[in-house]
């Protein structure tokens, strides 16, 4: 590959993802072949088995190939892009200089990154050519890291001219399509959908979910069905009337195939393994959560942040793992040890679009209630849009499970792996209930204990789950320990 003077290469490889990550799938590039980039500017954006995130590169310079189409799943090494740098260091220098700032850390970015400075995209031959670096959908058809892009020959001094020169037309032309989240995103590039023939419903004509599915139910079996190396098909905005004579037979498929990978396959490998190692056993009981919930009226009605009931159970968890600190372990099968820990990382099961999640409060028993519910908030509103972090989804010692969002009242929860124990709660409702001698309608819940039996017996099972419920019947009992 040919360069400017006193220009050199250097590969950018898709960096060690941490927590036994071992792979990543490309969602969406973030620089073009020609685009200058910055000291830890973010280039592509990855989505692992934990997390969905921006990948930043540690070199600046000039783009001159990356490797892997959108949707291509690569391993760890391999390599990302090259950038076109300035001088060769001397040798000996250790190849530090100014080039790189060093370690990239996926999930968390590198140190003292810079402000992301506009893309600028280089205009491309109109005769077509897959020399830039994986722009063609021709290569990706199996979307297996054995797909890569062909350097492209082009001189820095070139490249900045082009930068220097470019049209604002392609800008417009070639630009990001707006779009509510990254998970919309790709359920559009997964069905072969062009965003760009859609009309967005929402605020200033921003693409939602609901506009992805529709015209996915618009364009029938034709749309989802088309090869994945043909270009993205051009989908109508509205839905083509369904000839009378149309079978329904030929409409619904036989049997539909998903991969389990990326999330999916992350947690059916968690479950499975939760079930093949922790002999667990499951007890409940009934309460009475009139009290609580009057309690947490009366929070709220006093003024500041509004304290969730999320929280309030949290504060009750922590409060009995004091109590019963047996259950907030795991156990070292090698070593034939069970791990106590002394520190509270609180995990709760959230529900995203991308599947079942669960963010770790870190700390979880040297806070209050206000903070507990504002960091529950923080945590939920980043596993709703896909941004949590590796470090957000692990490292949990006990699982609070509220199932009762669901509308159910109990539930066997398998126990979140490597964890000893999961607390959880059913929803809400009134029913009859004998309140100090009289029959009365309360408000009542199922509170469930999963836990680890190699950690503990029956009798502390059955404590711990017996203090949470005295706790919900009797806010009161928590002020012993504040």
């Amino acid at each position: 590959m040919a360069h400017a003077p006193g220009m050199h290469s250097l590969e950018f490889k898709l960096p060690d993802l941490g927590e036994g990550l071992t792979e990543a799938e490309i969602v969406r590039w973030l620089v073009e072949v020609g685009d200058l980039v910055a000291i830890d500017q973010p280039v592509v954006e990855v989505e692992t088995a934990k997390a969905m995130v921006e990948v930043p590169c540690p070199y600046g310079g000039v783009v001159t190939a990356r490797f892997g189409e959108e949707g291509t799943e690569l391993p760890v090494g391999a390599p990302l892009i090259t950038v076109a740098v300035g001088e060769k260091p001397a040798a000996g220098t250790g190849g530090t200089g100014t080039e790189g700032s060093g370690n990239v850390l996926v999930g968390y970015g590198t140190s003292e990154a810079p402000a992301r400075r506009r893309r600028v995209r280089q205009e491309r031959p109109l005769s077509g050519a897959s020399a830039t670096g994986g722009q063609s959908g021709a290569g990706a058809a199996n979307g297996r890291a054995a797909a890569t892009a062909a350097p492209v020959n082009a001189q820095a001094t070139g490249a900045a001219a082009a930068v220097d020169g470019q049209s604002g037309g392609l800008a417009t032309e070639d630009g990001p399509v707006p779009v509510i989240s990254p998970l919309v995103r790709r359920l559009a590039r997964q069905n072969g959908l062009d965003l760009r023939e859609l009309t967005g419903s929402g605020p200033d004509g921003l693409i939602l979910r609901a506009d992805v599915e529709y015209a996915l139910r618009a364009a029938g079996q034709g749309a989802t069905a088309a090869p994945a190396a043909e270009p993205h098909p051009r989908v109508p905005q509205a839905p083509s009337p369904v000839p009378a004579s149309a079978s329904p037979a030929t409409a619904v498929p036989a049997e539909i195939r998903t991969p389990l990978k990326g999330i999916r396959g992350a947690v059916a490998d968690k479950l499975a393994r939760s079930r093949r190692e922790i002999p667990d056993a499951t007890c409940w009981v009934d309460a009475d959560a009139t009290e609580l919930m009057r309690a947490r009226t009366a929070m709220n009605a006093a003024g500041g942040p509004k304290i969730s009931l999320l929280a309030l159970l949290a504060r009750i968890c922590t409060a009995a793992l004091a109590r019963f600190p047996e259950l907030n372990s795991t156990v070292d099968a090698e070593a034939r040890e069970v791990v106590r820990f002394g520190h509270v990382h609180l995990g709760f099961a959230a529900q995203t679009d991308r599947g079942l999640v669960v963010p770790v409060v870190r700390d979880a028993h040297a806070r209050d209630a206000e903070s507990l519910t504002a960091e529950f908030a923080r945590l939920t509103e980043a596993g709703r849009t896909g941004t949590l972090t590796p470090g957000e989804l692990t490292g949990g010692t006990f699982t609070l499970n509220n199932y009762g969002v669901f509308g159910v009242d109990g539930s066997t929860p398998i126990i979140n792996h490597p964890e000893a124990a999961m607390l959880g709660v059913g929803r809400i409702v009134p029913k009859p209930w004998v309140h100090e001698g009289e029959l009365a309608v309360r408000q009542v819940v199922q509170l469930s204990l999963t836990f680890d039996h190699r950690v503990c017996d029956g009798g502390v099972a059955g404590g711990f789950l017996r203090y949470v419920a005295d706790c919900v019947e009797q806010p009161a009992v928590l002020l012993r320990t504040l």
